[in-house]
């Protein structure tokens, strides 16, 4: 038997679907005989106290969850997710350079600094990888600061903008399609798939739309019915990054499939899991092993 900490926050509370999957993982760990204990930022000091830790709050190196994942990581306790794959997920440059090294298939890809944005490269971009082009701000999450731009002049705002708030910039060849695949993984094996099916007022599987947030449809999918290559892509790009637990969004359009990004920290609260009971079992054997 083991003790399991379950690292949340306020926010992850609020939300219905995340409480809901919450517990049903305290429930699953107490029924594999392991005891749970729910630990808030202000309780960061009972982490060496625990033998395994599930990081349930919103990751990044700027965040107390990422002090609770090096916390856990400095006592020899395992944790997900862990401190380097927060390092990379977090920011989007690190992550496509490990997805390039490791030779995965990715839309066209270019990183730009302040001194690269001129119009000569802009145009070249544009003849390269086409019109529209996508552009991301490398601290960007839940799609946040992800924008298509038409033409140059369009390029030049929104680059602006975000040069800013970062040194560099990613530039991304558009494909379009219907929906996105998400292949959950978990230490290098399929843990689940699902289609975030993408709203016909954006791009994006979230988006602020007049003021409102619009989210993607989710609907969980069979292992058999996931097309060979999105499953063999998935858990490439995710051993590319580390062996813990990713999210990773695949885009399948006329039989290429293409990595959009791998997250650390998924999302496994909105039904992505439904035809995969074992999910929490899983995540708590890897932890309690």
């Amino acid at each position: 038997m083991s003790r399991l900490g379950i690292f949340v926050d306020r926010k992850t509370l609020s939300n219905a679907e995340q409480l809901g999957a919450l517990i049903r993982c305290r429930d699953v760990a107490e029924k594999m005989g392991h005891d749970v204990d729910f630990i808030f930022p202000v309780d960061i000091g009972k982490i060496p106290k625990e033998d395994a830790l599930f990081i349930r709050a919103r990751t990044d190196p700027m965040n107390v969850t990422f002090v609770a994942a090096r916390m856990a990581a400095f006592h020899n306790i395992p944790v997900i997710d862990d401190p380097q794959s927060i390092r990379i997920c977090s920011d989007k440059i690190n992550m496509y350079s490990h997805l390039i090294r490791a030779g995965v298939s990715l839309p066209k890809t270019a990183f730009l600094a302040k001194q690269d944005l001129t119009v000569e490269c802009v145009t070249h971009l544009f003849d390269e990888m086409g019109s529209p082009l996508i552009l991301k701000e490398p601290s960007t999450s839940f799609s946040l600061r992800v924008e298509k731009v038409n033409d140059i002049a369009g390029f030049f705002r929104v680059a602006r903008r975000f040069i800013r708030l970062s040194d560099w910039i990613v530039v991304q060849q558009y494909i379009e399609s219907k929906y996105d695949w998400r292949v959950g993984v978990l230490d290098g094996k399929l843990l689940y798939a699902c289609k975030y099916t993408i709203p016909s007022v954006t791009f994006k599987i979230q988006a602020s739309v007049n003021g409102h947030i619009v989210y993607c449809g989710v609907e969980s999918v069979p292992e058999k019915d996931v097309p060979p290559q999105v499953l063999r892509l998935g858990i490439e790009a995710a051993n590319a990054i580390g062996h813990g637990l990713y999210g990773v969004d695949i885009k399948n359009t006329n039989g290429d499939a293409y990595v959009i990004e791998v997250n650390d920290n998924p999302s496994i609260e909105s039904g992505e899991d439904d035809c995969y009971p074992r999910v929490f079992e899983q995540i708590v054997e890897r932890l309690t092993a």
